[in-house]
Protein backbone atom coordinates (compact mmCIF):
# COMPACT_ATOMS: atom_id res chain seq x y z
CA UNK A 1 0.00 0.00 0.00
CA UNK A 2 1.14 3.33 -0.94
CA UNK A 3 1.87 5.77 1.32
CA UNK A 4 1.11 9.39 1.28
CA UNK A 5 2.49 12.38 3.17
CA UNK A 6 -0.58 14.06 5.31
CA UNK A 7 -0.39 18.07 6.51
CA UNK A 8 -1.80 18.56 9.60
CA UNK A 9 -3.63 22.50 8.80
CA UNK A 10 -2.61 24.96 11.66
CA UNK A 11 -5.21 28.15 10.59
CA UNK A 12 -8.42 28.21 9.19
CA UNK A 13 -8.72 28.79 5.39
CA UNK A 14 -10.48 31.61 3.84
CA UNK A 15 -14.10 30.27 2.80
CA UNK A 16 -14.34 28.46 6.59
CA UNK A 17 -16.95 28.69 9.13
CA UNK A 18 -13.87 29.40 11.91
CA UNK A 19 -12.19 31.81 9.40
CA UNK A 20 -14.19 35.09 11.55
CA UNK A 21 -13.46 34.10 14.93
CA UNK A 22 -10.14 32.68 13.93
CA UNK A 23 -9.12 36.24 12.80
CA UNK A 24 -10.92 38.33 15.27
CA UNK A 25 -8.74 36.06 18.01
CA UNK A 26 -5.78 36.95 16.41
CA UNK A 27 -5.72 40.48 16.11
CA UNK A 28 -7.70 40.91 19.61
CA UNK A 29 -4.51 38.98 21.07
CA UNK A 30 -2.27 41.21 19.23
CA UNK A 31 -3.86 44.38 20.25
CA UNK A 32 -4.36 43.52 23.92
CA UNK A 33 -0.04 42.67 23.84
CA UNK A 34 0.14 46.61 22.67
CA UNK A 35 -1.86 47.21 25.86
CA UNK A 36 -5.21 47.76 24.62
CA UNK A 37 -8.15 46.81 26.78
CA UNK A 38 -11.33 45.20 24.49
CA UNK A 39 -14.45 47.12 25.58
CA UNK A 40 -16.77 44.71 27.77
CA UNK A 41 -20.19 46.74 26.01
CA UNK A 42 -18.37 46.27 22.48
CA UNK A 43 -16.39 43.97 22.07
CA UNK A 44 -14.58 45.69 18.65
CA UNK A 45 -13.69 48.42 20.37
CA UNK A 46 -10.11 49.10 22.18
CA UNK A 47 -8.67 51.33 23.95
CA UNK A 48 -4.85 52.08 25.63
CA UNK A 49 -4.47 54.69 28.00
CA UNK A 50 -1.00 56.34 26.93
CA UNK A 51 0.26 58.53 29.81
CA UNK A 52 -2.73 61.15 30.21
CA UNK A 53 -4.13 60.36 26.54
CA UNK A 54 -6.12 57.69 25.27
CA UNK A 55 -5.84 56.12 22.01
CA UNK A 56 -8.88 54.17 20.25
CA UNK A 57 -9.13 51.76 17.55
CA UNK A 58 -12.29 50.88 16.12
CA UNK A 59 -12.56 47.14 14.55
CA UNK A 60 -14.96 45.80 11.58
CA UNK A 61 -13.67 42.96 10.31
CA UNK A 62 -10.74 43.79 8.59
CA UNK A 63 -11.06 47.61 8.41
CA UNK A 64 -9.94 49.57 11.38
CA UNK A 65 -10.78 53.36 12.96
CA UNK A 66 -7.63 55.22 14.54
CA UNK A 67 -7.98 57.85 16.29
CA UNK A 68 -6.37 59.58 19.39
CA UNK A 69 -5.14 63.02 20.55
CA UNK A 70 -2.06 63.41 19.05
CA UNK A 71 -0.57 62.68 15.44
CA UNK A 72 2.58 60.77 17.27
CA UNK A 73 0.31 58.15 18.96
CA UNK A 74 -1.36 57.36 16.10
CA UNK A 75 1.63 56.90 13.93
CA UNK A 76 3.21 54.54 16.74
CA UNK A 77 0.31 52.62 16.75
CA UNK A 78 0.09 52.54 12.71
CA UNK A 79 3.91 51.26 13.26
CA UNK A 80 3.28 48.24 15.21
CA UNK A 81 0.26 46.86 13.44
CA UNK A 82 2.57 47.34 10.24
CA UNK A 83 5.68 44.91 11.68
CA UNK A 84 2.64 42.41 12.94
CA UNK A 85 0.21 42.51 9.95
CA UNK A 86 -0.07 43.54 6.39
CA UNK A 87 -2.43 46.32 6.09
CA UNK A 88 -3.13 49.18 3.91
CA UNK A 89 -2.85 53.12 5.32
CA UNK A 90 -5.99 54.66 3.76
CA UNK A 91 -4.93 58.25 5.19
CA UNK A 92 -7.52 60.61 7.43
CA UNK A 93 -11.07 58.97 7.73
CA UNK A 94 -13.44 59.92 4.84
CA UNK A 95 -15.32 56.76 3.96
CA UNK A 96 -16.03 54.27 6.51
CA UNK A 97 -18.44 51.00 5.70
CA UNK A 98 -20.14 52.96 3.09
CA UNK A 99 -20.48 56.40 5.57
CA UNK A 100 -19.08 59.50 4.55
CA UNK A 101 -17.34 61.71 7.10
CA UNK A 102 -16.74 65.39 6.59
CA UNK A 103 -14.73 67.06 9.23
CA UNK A 104 -14.93 70.59 10.48
CA UNK A 105 -14.10 72.85 13.55
CA UNK A 106 -17.89 73.26 13.97
CA UNK A 107 -19.22 70.31 13.63
CA UNK A 108 -18.55 66.45 11.51
CA UNK A 109 -21.48 65.49 9.51
CA UNK A 110 -21.82 62.01 8.64
CA UNK A 111 -24.07 60.37 6.10
CA UNK A 112 -24.52 56.67 4.33
CA UNK A 113 -23.07 57.17 0.84
CA UNK A 114 -25.62 54.43 -0.80
CA UNK A 115 -26.47 54.57 -4.49
CA UNK A 116 -29.60 54.19 -4.96
CA UNK A 117 -32.08 53.76 -8.01
CA UNK A 118 -35.11 52.46 -8.91
CA UNK A 119 -34.76 51.59 -13.07
CA UNK A 120 -35.00 47.70 -12.22
CA UNK A 121 -37.79 47.62 -10.35
CA UNK A 122 -40.14 50.00 -12.89
CA UNK A 123 -41.39 46.91 -14.97
CA UNK A 124 -42.76 45.77 -11.51
CA UNK A 125 -44.88 49.19 -11.62
CA UNK A 126 -45.54 50.21 -15.08
CA UNK A 127 -47.79 47.58 -16.42
CA UNK A 128 -51.03 49.28 -16.76
CA UNK A 129 -52.82 45.53 -16.21
CA UNK A 130 -50.96 45.18 -12.88
CA UNK A 131 -53.47 45.40 -9.66
CA UNK A 132 -52.33 46.95 -6.33
CA UNK A 133 -53.21 44.05 -4.49
CA UNK A 134 -50.66 41.65 -7.03
CA UNK A 135 -48.11 39.90 -5.20
CA UNK A 136 -44.53 40.93 -6.51
CA UNK A 137 -43.22 37.41 -8.87
CA UNK A 138 -39.66 38.09 -7.73
CA UNK A 139 -39.39 39.63 -4.19
CA UNK A 140 -35.68 39.67 -4.18
CA UNK A 141 -36.13 42.90 -5.37
CA UNK A 142 -38.04 44.04 -3.02
CA UNK A 143 -35.59 42.87 -0.03
CA UNK A 144 -32.75 44.16 -1.36
CA UNK A 145 -33.73 47.87 -2.06
CA UNK A 146 -35.14 47.62 1.65
CA UNK A 147 -31.92 46.28 2.64
CA UNK A 148 -30.35 49.13 1.28
CA UNK A 149 -32.79 51.51 2.53
CA UNK A 150 -32.41 49.71 5.99
CA UNK A 151 -28.58 50.76 6.40
CA UNK A 152 -29.34 53.96 4.97
CA UNK A 153 -31.07 55.02 8.37
CA UNK A 154 -27.92 54.43 10.03
CA UNK A 155 -27.60 58.32 8.71
CA UNK A 156 -30.85 59.06 8.16
CA UNK A 157 -33.73 58.78 11.09
CA UNK A 158 -36.30 60.80 8.87
CA UNK A 159 -36.94 57.59 6.92
CA UNK A 160 -36.61 55.09 9.88
CA UNK A 161 -40.62 55.04 10.17
CA UNK A 162 -40.94 54.79 6.72
CA UNK A 163 -38.62 51.82 6.49
CA UNK A 164 -40.05 50.61 9.27
CA UNK A 165 -43.55 49.98 8.03
CA UNK A 166 -42.20 48.72 4.59
CA UNK A 167 -39.96 46.31 6.31
CA UNK A 168 -43.41 44.46 7.64
CA UNK A 169 -43.51 42.94 4.18
CA UNK A 170 -40.85 41.25 3.30
CA UNK A 171 -42.29 38.16 2.66
CA UNK A 172 -45.23 39.09 0.61
CA UNK A 173 -44.82 42.49 -0.66
CA UNK A 174 -47.44 43.66 -3.33
CA UNK A 175 -47.19 46.57 -6.02
CA UNK A 176 -48.23 48.61 -3.65
CA UNK A 177 -45.53 47.84 -1.08
CA UNK A 178 -42.89 48.25 -4.18
CA UNK A 179 -44.26 51.43 -4.84
CA UNK A 180 -44.52 53.35 -1.58
CA UNK A 181 -40.77 51.87 -1.52
CA UNK A 182 -39.29 54.12 -5.14
CA UNK A 183 -41.43 57.37 -3.03
CA UNK A 184 -38.66 56.82 -0.66
CA UNK A 185 -35.92 56.29 -3.12
CA UNK A 186 -37.35 59.28 -4.56
CA UNK A 187 -37.30 61.03 -1.56
CA UNK A 188 -33.80 60.31 -0.28
CA UNK A 189 -32.62 61.14 -3.91
CA UNK A 190 -34.32 65.20 -4.01
CA UNK A 191 -33.19 65.56 -0.69
CA UNK A 192 -28.97 64.98 -0.70
CA UNK A 193 -27.02 65.82 1.70
CA UNK A 194 -29.20 65.01 4.44
CA UNK A 195 -26.82 63.83 7.08
CA UNK A 196 -26.39 63.45 10.92
CA UNK A 197 -24.04 66.20 12.52
CA UNK A 198 -21.46 65.66 15.34
CA UNK A 199 -21.46 69.26 17.08
CA UNK A 200 -17.77 70.05 18.44
CA UNK A 201 -19.41 72.35 21.60
CA UNK A 202 -18.15 70.58 24.62
CA UNK A 203 -21.52 69.70 26.28
CA UNK A 204 -21.02 66.48 28.37
CA UNK A 205 -25.13 65.72 28.69
CA UNK A 206 -27.13 63.30 27.49
CA UNK A 207 -30.90 63.99 26.74
CA UNK A 208 -33.70 61.08 25.91
CA UNK A 209 -37.08 62.05 24.32
CA UNK A 210 -39.39 58.76 23.91
CA UNK A 211 -42.95 58.49 22.54
CA UNK A 212 -45.40 55.90 21.14
CA UNK A 213 -48.18 55.75 18.43
CA UNK A 214 -50.39 53.60 20.43
CA UNK A 215 -52.03 50.34 18.59
CA UNK A 216 -50.92 51.94 15.28
CA UNK A 217 -50.28 48.02 13.22
CA UNK A 218 -53.35 47.72 11.87
CA UNK A 219 -53.15 44.02 11.73
CA UNK A 220 -51.88 43.42 14.72
CA UNK A 221 -52.47 46.94 17.09
CA UNK A 222 -49.34 47.10 18.40
CA UNK A 223 -47.94 50.12 19.42
CA UNK A 224 -44.75 51.85 18.02
CA UNK A 225 -41.93 52.75 19.81
CA UNK A 226 -39.39 55.56 19.07
CA UNK A 227 -36.81 57.74 20.66
CA UNK A 228 -33.83 59.39 19.95
CA UNK A 229 -31.09 60.19 22.21
CA UNK A 230 -28.89 63.39 22.02
CA UNK A 231 -25.43 63.66 23.16
CA UNK A 232 -25.16 67.97 24.05
CA UNK A 233 -26.18 68.71 20.41
CA UNK A 234 -25.64 65.50 18.55
CA UNK A 235 -28.08 62.77 17.68
CA UNK A 236 -26.12 59.26 18.67
CA UNK A 237 -28.66 57.02 19.04
CA UNK A 238 -32.05 56.20 17.84
CA UNK A 239 -34.81 54.00 16.91
CA UNK A 240 -38.83 53.38 15.99
CA UNK A 241 -39.71 49.73 16.86
CA UNK A 242 -42.60 47.78 16.89
CA UNK A 243 -43.74 46.76 20.61
CA UNK A 244 -43.86 43.19 21.43
CA UNK A 245 -46.96 42.96 23.47
CA UNK A 246 -50.39 44.41 22.90
CA UNK A 247 -50.99 47.11 25.67
CA UNK A 248 -55.13 47.95 26.21
CA UNK A 249 -53.97 51.40 27.40
CA UNK A 250 -51.44 54.30 25.71
CA UNK A 251 -50.13 54.81 29.47
CA UNK A 252 -49.08 51.09 29.65
CA UNK A 253 -47.62 51.00 26.28
CA UNK A 254 -45.83 54.87 26.94
CA UNK A 255 -44.10 53.24 29.92
CA UNK A 256 -42.74 50.40 27.87
CA UNK A 257 -41.29 52.91 25.86
CA UNK A 258 -39.70 54.79 28.64
CA UNK A 259 -38.57 51.45 29.55
CA UNK A 260 -36.73 51.15 26.09
CA UNK A 261 -35.27 54.19 26.20
CA UNK A 262 -33.44 53.05 29.51
CA UNK A 263 -32.39 50.00 27.78
CA UNK A 264 -30.48 52.11 24.98
CA UNK A 265 -28.85 53.96 27.71
CA UNK A 266 -26.00 51.47 28.09
CA UNK A 267 -24.39 53.68 25.69
CA UNK A 268 -23.04 55.09 28.96
CA UNK A 269 -20.61 52.23 29.03
CA UNK A 270 -19.34 53.01 26.15
CA UNK A 271 -18.87 56.81 27.50
CA UNK A 272 -16.47 55.50 30.19
CA UNK A 273 -14.49 53.53 28.51
CA UNK A 274 -13.50 55.93 26.13
CA UNK A 275 -12.62 58.39 29.13
CA UNK A 276 -16.06 60.98 28.98
CA UNK A 277 -17.63 61.81 31.47
CA UNK A 278 -21.53 62.11 31.28
CA UNK A 279 -23.23 64.52 33.56
CA UNK A 280 -26.00 62.73 35.48
CA UNK A 281 -28.59 62.49 36.05
CA UNK A 282 -29.71 62.08 32.45
CA UNK A 283 -33.40 63.64 31.63
CA UNK A 284 -35.98 61.68 29.51
CA UNK A 285 -38.72 63.42 28.30
CA UNK A 286 -42.36 62.01 27.23
CA UNK A 287 -45.35 63.31 26.50
CA UNK A 288 -47.54 60.92 28.68
CA UNK A 289 -48.62 62.25 31.94
CA UNK A 290 -50.06 59.11 33.29
CA UNK A 291 -46.48 57.14 32.44
CA UNK A 292 -44.42 59.96 34.14
CA UNK A 293 -46.52 59.20 37.70
CA UNK A 294 -46.82 55.59 36.39
CA UNK A 295 -42.46 55.86 37.02
CA UNK A 296 -42.55 58.64 39.36
CA UNK A 297 -44.08 55.93 41.74
CA UNK A 298 -42.19 53.10 43.68
CA UNK A 299 -45.34 51.13 44.58
CA UNK A 300 -46.34 48.01 43.28
CA UNK A 301 -48.02 48.24 40.00
CA UNK A 302 -50.22 45.47 38.88
CA UNK A 303 -49.44 45.25 34.94
CA UNK A 304 -46.70 48.26 33.74
CA UNK A 305 -44.01 46.37 35.54
CA UNK A 306 -41.41 46.68 32.72
CA UNK A 307 -39.04 48.58 35.28
CA UNK A 308 -39.10 46.55 38.44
Amino acid sequence: METRPVCRLLKSLYGLKQTPRQWNAKLSEALLKFGFMQSQHDHSLFIKESGEHIIIILVYVVDMLITGPTLTLIAEMKTKLQLTFKKKYLGDLKYFLGIEFARSQRATPIEANIKLTTKEYDEHTSSSNATDDEVLININQYQRLQGKQLYLTITRPDIAYSIHTLSMFMQKPKRLHLEATQRVVKYVKNQPGQAILLSSKQRNTITAYCNVDWATCPITRKSVTSFFIKYGDSLISWKSKKQSTIFRGSAESEYRSIASTIAELVILGLFKDIGIEVGLPINIYTDSKAAIQIAANLVFHNEPNTLK
